[in-house]
């Protein structure tokens, strides 16, 4: 194996089916040339079945590219015709059909092309590695190991990694770096067992789930109910997971752990229940086909009902008192209320952490090297706020591990499986915990083992950690009661919002502006970042005459932040967003009805001010300004954005100026950003040209839904730089604001002579906003708030060419944006939205 550096120039995809053509998806993400094979399709045109399954990339959702335009970045190949192609490849990734015969067919038919460095890995979700090893020639199997994604793979942040006896230990070194950095993955070393760690667990936390519902008489909506985020699980629960996954592919899962598992102790349960069976049976597989155990009716959600074997409105509910009960901060008293209520769907779960915690116990050192690996690979890959060890201990080992005892003496258990002595001894001793700062328990060496020690990990400054991982985010240069400002001992300050959702009110405006004066005075960089997501959710009005209240207190810890979303609630919140959700979330956040109600508007156009000299502060420091963005940028959240001298996003970064949704516009200095872009890029001294772009991204209220789209828009600049890790955000921010320190920053001259687009560019606009009009496709107010972004836009009734400064297109933001405040549409707009949770067009 080589030791210098592992390149990967090119990949090649074998199998367009779901997921192999999602990995391709994301692999050219990430800017790596793709090859994507596939059976030979039409006489005609052999590479058919490719280009079917690209053309279904572009419309499936989630997205699974960044940009559309990727599409035509995935190379079509076939069996018959390209597989020389694959000597050129650095890594070859397989996903076929989970069939451990034809996978050992295709490893035959392919191993004599394989370059002479190329690495070769099975995306198989549970087949034996070591078995699929043994169809390569003896001298190749060095080069080949099992790399799990999970479904969908741009937006899962797991990836299990799986050596065979003969995996060279430098390759999966280089590897796991490669997929960290370049992929963006979470990645796990899994042994090689039936289903390795995440789906061994998930699917029997699926199977338990579904066992008790069941034993308790619970429909499957009452069940989903149940266990979502009332337990700090995804919102698609049980069935709605299964739906999602597919039902056949569950029902795969489930015989797999049957078939190759007969000395589990839990092995009796690990069966098709026949309920599945039958949907299966009758084409019934889930959301790929619109119907599985759910099924949408019109614009109702029907379940499939057991007892009737139909499907019937879905309406469950879940007990008062348990959602009191829920309510205990205390783990350990939630639950022992839990364990000791009468109430049945209090027992129900009880039942259902019992059984997988004392699986998670049972199976630990067959299936993973500590508890932090199975903890992670749950989190990341079933995107559950917490790993199942991690809710243990949160509730106290010893309490548990006695609870789980009892019950199994009085049969209560699925298993009569005893519980490891590594368990109790845990519970009898001081520490009591699996996960504490120097690492996690490993029943194999009975110690706590520390986190990795490739070198990629030093990368992440402050990694997705554990319960009993302390973080301290450095030393505290000030801190007020809406932000911090803090660094780490290398030059850089770094500032994060403690807002909810980080909204800038005036008390984060001021607290910026005085990190911006502390960072020149003693910095040599300022970087905004948070320490969790989203970057900003845009302007809170409601603080527009609140003040921040001072904190003397250094060098401070701030209390740990919550767990950041996992990937799958992630996807499944921001894709499910239509246009009025986003415009929903625009409202609640500018908080805008308590500001109508108390009629403070001139407090508002101060704050309007004080937001448009924070944005021209952070442009014209004399210290360079990063902004690391990680989820939403809205508003004037992107305002600032755009305002940095740099900014650094990952990928899952959605950036957009949406006020136009809620009947305003940008008015933090975003369409004078958009202006002066435009007089830069300017032929012939004309920028209307460009202008027209920016003026549809912000009348449309467009949002990114990548950093990739969001440099297609213009809200992010072709020099920003995307990053695929989201911990290794800071890392980059921190290196490029230090680069930029490096080289002699000095910030950019003041833009005095600005051409406009004037009353021609207006006009021109107008005169498409009266076909829309005429059409039908826009609202009087619609087409008042798009004449007011164009009037702002192209520099007001001036004259096509003339000269203004960047003070002339704030001023006129600020009068705009209050023009629109102030009319009774855009009022009923906001309150209709913030009331309803719908668009109102009036």
């Amino acid at each position: 194996m080589r030791d210098q550096r592992f390149l990967v120039r090119k990949a090649a995809v074998l199998g367009a089916g779901v997921m192999g053509a999602q990995i391709a998806a994301h692999l050219v993400n990430a800017n790596i040339e793709t090859l994507l094979f596939e059976l030979p399709g039409d006489a005609d045109n052999p590479n058919t079945n490719v280009i079917k399954a690209v053309e279904k990339l572009k419309k499936q959702e989630p997205a699974p590219l960044s940009i559309k335009t990727k599409a035509t970045c995935i190379q079509a190949a076939n069996y018959e015709q390209h597989l020389e192609q694959l000597k050129d490849c650095d890594l070859v990734i397989e996903a076929i059909a989970e069939r451990m015969d034809w996978k050992r067919d295709l490893y035959v038919k392919v191993a004599p092309y394989l370059g002479e460095h190329t690495i070769f890995a099975s995306n198989t979700s549970g087949l034996s590695i070591n078995q699929l090893a043994e169809a390569f020639p003896e001298a190749l199997r060095h080069r080949f190991c099992g790399i799990h994604f999970f479904n969908p793979p741009r937006y899962m942040h797991l990836v299990e990694l799986i050596p065979c006896q003969t995996s060279d230990g430098a390759m999966l070194d280089h590897l796991e770096e490669f997929l960290v950095t370049y992929l963006g993955k979470g990645v796990i070393r899994a042994k090689d067992t039936p289903n390795f760690i995440a789906n061994r667990i998930g699917v029997f936390s699926l199977l338990a789930t579904m066992h008790h519902g069941r034993e308790f008489n619970f429909g499957f909506d009452l069940v989903d109910a149940l266990t979502g985020s009332l337990i700090g699980r995804p919102k698609s629960a049980t069935f709605r997971t299964a739906d999602v996954v597919g039902l056949d592919t569950l029902a795969h899962v489930i015989n797999t752990m049957r078939d190759t598992l007969p000395d589990d102790p839990w092995h009796r349960y690990f069966a098709v229940p026949d309920w599945l069976q039958g949907l299966i049976e009758t084409g019934a597989l889930g959301e790929k086909v619109k119907r599985g155990v759910y099924q949408k009716i019109k614009n109702e959600i029907h379940v499939f009902d057991l007892p009737s074997q139909t499907y019937r409105l879905s309406a469950a509910e879940v007990d008062d008192e348990l959602k009191q009960l829920l309510k205990h901060s205390n783990p350990a008293e939630k639950f022992a209320a839990l364990r000791n209520s009468q109430q049945p769907q209090a027992q129900f779960l009880w039942s259902i952490f019992r059984d997988l915690f004392h699986y998670c116990a049972v199976q630990l050192e067959a299936i993973a090297d500590n508890a932090r690996d199975l903890d992670l690979a749950v989190r990341w890959g079933f995107g559950w706020n917490q790993g199942p060890f991690e809710i243990w201990q949160a509730a106290g080992w010893k309490q548990i591990a006695n609870w789980i005892q009892e019950d199994i003496s009085a049969g209560k258990s699925m298993s009569q499986a005893p519980l490891p002595q590594w368990v109790m001894t845990i519970a009898a001793s001081d520490k009591k915990s699996v996960h504490a700062a120097q690492g996690s328990f490993s029943p194999a060496s009975g110690e706590l083992q520390p986190r990795s020690a490739l070198p990629v990990y030093q990368r992440q400054l402050f990694p997705d950690r554990l319960i009993g991982e302390e973080v301290v985010y450095g030393k505290t240069i000030f801190e007020t009661d809406a932000v911090r400002m803090w660094h780490n001992g290398d030059g850089i300050a770094i500032l994060s919002f403690k807002s909810k959702m980080h909204t800038i009110g005036i008390d984060v405006l001021e607290g910026v502006q005085h990190a911006i004066k502390e960072a020149e005075k003693d910095w040599r960089a300022l970087v905004i970042w948070q320490t969790e997501p989203p970057f900003s959710a845009g302007a809170n009005l409601q603080k527009a005459t609140e003040r921040p209240k001072p904190n003397a207190e250094q060098g401070s810890t701030p209390p740990a932040p919550p767990q950041p979303p996992s990937a799958f609630q992630s996807f499944l919140k921001k894709f499910k967003k239509s246009a009025q959700a986003t415009v929903l979330q625009v409202a609640r956040e500018l908080d805008l009805a308590d500001v109508l109600m108390a009629k403070k508007l001139a407090e508002v156009e101060g704050m309007i001010k004080q937001f448009q000299q924070t944005s021209q502060a952070l442009r014209y420091s004399m210290i360079p300004t990063v902004a690391a963005v990680d989820g939403l940028a809205l508003g004037g959240g992107c305002e600032f954005v755009m305002h940095c001298d740099r900014a650094v996003a990952t990928l899952e970064s959605y950036i957009g100026l949406v006020e136009t949704g809620v009947g305003l516009l940008p008015a933090g200095g975003g369409c004078k950003e958009f202006a002066m872009r435009a007089a830069q890029n300017a032929k012939d001294g004309d920028p209307f040209p460009s202008l027209k772009h920016y003026f549809q991204t912000v009348a449309m209220a467009e949002l990114a839904k990548s950093a990739g789209q969001a440099k297609d828009l213009g809200y992010l600049r072709r020099a920003d730089t995307i990053v695929m890790h989201r911990f290794e955000l800071l890392y980059v921010a921190k290196a490029q604001a230090l680069a930029l320190a490096e080289s002699g920053y000095r910030p950019p001259l003041r833009m005095r002579e600005i051409p406009v687009a004037g009353n021609t560019g207006i006009a021109t606009i107008q005169s498409q906003l009266v076909n829309l009009r005429a059409g039908g496709f826009i609202s009087e107010h619609d087409d008042l708030i798009a004449n007011k972004v164009a009037h702002v836009m192209c520099g007001g009734d001036l004259t096509p060419g003339s000269l203004v400064d960047e003070d002339w297109f704030l001023e006129l933001e600020r009068t705009a944006f209050m023009e629109l405040l102030a009319t009774a549409k855009t009022q009923a707009r906001i309150e209709h939205t913030l009331k309803t949770g719908k668009p109102l067009r009036n």
